[in-house]
């Protein structure tokens, strides 16, 4: 590590989008809380957060948004409920749960009205200070036996230069997403020449796009306090890297190892949601052999 590279010790997690994708389920659910086997979502991106070696999450949340406090904060009172009851292993995994995030401090900012990635990104700089930081979306779970944030966290310590997760994709589908184009550096690692926003399939730069995860420097948050909002009135943090990226600076992309499972809408939520399932030693072979039954 650099003199002038400092350590990772923050995550940024936005949670405060709308959800519309998941509609009618996301009036009353958060998407970030939409299940996973037998966790919600967000469950796994603070699992992951643990493994990388981060010890303080920023959760951006709307108004009201109190899901997450309840479900990482210790319940005492029903933890008294079970010893009442003798529900011993109920308790234990209850007391497990809790020890699995012990080390990790929880804030919140709030991001009052949705105006873009960036402006919620923004709403918790004040808690970043003059730290590089992890940004993490919480609908992309990444399955590898080296998490993806660690991953951007080693190219960071070398480069000490923002990091972008990549993921390859059949051509025809990059319309869908966030596409770059890319100098190649090394194995897995490129420098990032260019940003297109769902381009049509003739006008894509590469098959490498845009994953949720991300490592910002102090620059890119000067970058984001001086954009101006888009047509819609929103801040896009894509915009603002291609803005740094006209100007010279340089930004890294990194091609993640493991398993992207999106649940960005409700077809790539159920088949991340397939996909743990029959993973899960404890509900594989019974699932496996009942999916036989189905016709």
């Amino acid at each position: 590590m650099t003199e002038e590279t400092k350590e990772i010790k923050k995550i940024i997690i936005p949670v405060a989008g709308l959800g519309t994708r998941f509609l009618p389920l996301s009036k009353v659910i958060s998407k970030e809380f939409f299940p996973l086997v037998d966790k919600p979502a967000i469950h796994y991106i603070v699992e992951e957060v643990k493994k990388s070696g981060i010890k303080e999450i920023v959760f951006v949340v709307s108004p009201g948004q109190k899901a997450i406090l309840n479900y990482f904060e210790k319940d005492s009172d029903l933890e008294k409920t079970l010893i009442k009851r003798k529900k011993e292993k109920i308790l234990k995994e209850l007391k497990d749960f809790e020890e699995m995030f012990q080390g990790i401090s929880f804030s919140f900012v709030t991001q009052k009205t949705p105006l873009g990635d960036g402006h919620a990104i923004l709403q918790a700089a004040k808690h970043v200070k003059d730290e590089p930081v992890v940004v993490s979306w919480a609908d992309d779970i990444i399955d590898s036996d080296e998490p993806a944030m660690a991953q951007l966290i080693n190219i960071f310590k070398t480069c000490n230069a923002p990091v972008v997760a990549l993921k390859r994709v059949p051509m025809e589908k990059v319309s869908a997403y966030g596409v770059v184009a890319v100098e190649k550096i090394a194995n897995h690692l490129y420098k990032i020449k260019k940003i297109v926003e769902k381009p049509e399939l003739s006008a894509a730069p590469s098959d490498l796009v845009i994953v949720g995860r991300y490592v910002l420097t102090p620059e890119v948050f000067k970058y984001l306090k001086k954009s101006e909002p888009s047509g819609k009135g929103e801040i896009i943090l894509a915009e603002v890297f291609d803005k740094m990226l006209s100007e010279g600076k340089i930004i890294y992309g990194c091609e993640l190892k493991g398993e992207w499972l999106e649940c960005g809408d409700k077809l790539k939520w159920l088949k991340s949601f397939f996909y743990l399932s029959l993973k899960d030693p404890r509900f594989k072979d019974e699932l496996r052999q009942y999916l036989k039954t189905i016709k």
